[in-house]
């Protein structure tokens, strides 16, 4: 009879190799199933068949005393996927997670910048003295702003993937998949300037990963996002007067600014690189709240005024 431990080591090297799942991802619910099998174990069950929905329903108990919400939807998700495995190939015949009951979730609005506020954070950062630094961080805010990528492909992101000439870049999102991004014309501008000096951030200590990255540390290495996340705090502050600022928030603001200006969901679902069509959905309400306000500064009867009685039949 198939171990607990077994079963989840088979589920992750399967996520690995055949779904290619990133490493991060594979960590993700290595941390779940691992927290799942230690309950079972302190509750005496160590293979695989013992964990019968009652077991799931109790360490899910166990977890909504002291976590969040957000945290128990997650696990829950972990664990759904790991029984659909194991039904897949034949390991389970019934799925006892089938019917686990997650808790429900109000996902907020996505964080958003209206267009002359994204303006100002630009222009701030185009303002400082020229070196290779402040170009590239120029280059990063306007790509992160034309293109609406993910920090992690923006890092992710090598020279080779770039034509400028046709404004354009191949990223490698969720799940290794490619898609194609276009950069506009302000991006692109940023990212030649920046290119003609990023020879002088590389070092002789710079790997090969690094001289292939469009975006290095001034120590020659492939930047990562926890010093993006840096920049664009700093960055959101001296131009926006506000500390929350991040890259997603760029990323959130290319989407609303395009549904804004007559871009149709499924050609942003694309750019943003969603799965689901519901995911870009969310930009609608964020929309439709700023329809909302123009609608209560602009229209008589918002204002709790009654009807406009001018004598004539409204067409």
């Amino acid at each position: 009879m198939a171990t607990v431990e077994t079963a989840i080591e088979g589920f992750l090297v399967s996520l690995a190799e055949e779904r290619r799942a990133s490493p991060n991802t594979v960590a993700a619910y290595r941390r779940d199933l691992t927290q799942l099998r230690d309950f079972a174990e302190d509750e005496g069950e160590t293979a695989i068949d013992g964990l019968d929905r009652l077991l799931l329903r109790k360490w899910l108990g166990r977890l909504a005393r002291d976590r969040k919400p957000a945290t128990v939807a997650r696990k829950v998700s972990a664990v759904r996927t790991f029984f659909r495995h194991l039904q897949r190939i034949g390991r389970l015949t019934d799925n006892p997670a089938e019917r686990l009951e997650a808790p429900k979730l109000v996902r907020p609005l996505p964080t958003f910048l209206d267009a002359e506020t994204t303006s100002e954070v630009i222009d701030v950062v185009k303002d400082q003295d020229d070196t290779p630094m402040t170009r590239r961080d120029a280059a990063i805010v306007e790509l992160l702003y034309a293109s609406g990528i993910r920090v992690s492909e923006l890092c992710g992101l090598d020279i080779a993937r770039l034509d400028l000439r046709r404004g354009e870049a191949r990223v490698i999102g969720k799940g290794n998949r490619e898609r194609l991004v276009p950069l506009g014309r302000q991006a692109v501008s940023a990212l030649s300037g920046y290119l003609e000096v990023r020879d002088a951030l590389l070092r002789a200590t710079s790997s090969d990963d690094d001289r292939a990255a469009v975006f290095v540390s001034y120590r020659g290495r492939r930047l990562e996002p926890r010093r993006i996340q840096q920049l664009l705090r700093r960055f959101g502050v001296l131009g926006a007067g506000r500390a929350d600022l991040h890259p997603h928030a760029l990323r959130h603001s290319c989407a609303t600014h395009l549904l804004d200006g007559g871009a149709d969901l499924r050609s942003i679902q694309e750019l943003l690189g969603h799965r689901s069509l519901s995911t870009t959905q969310r930009y609608t309400h964020t929309s439709i709240e700023g329809l909302i306000r123009v609608y209560d500064r602009a229209h008589p009867f918002s204002r709790g005024g009654g009807s406009v009685d001018n004598g004539e039949e409204s067409s």
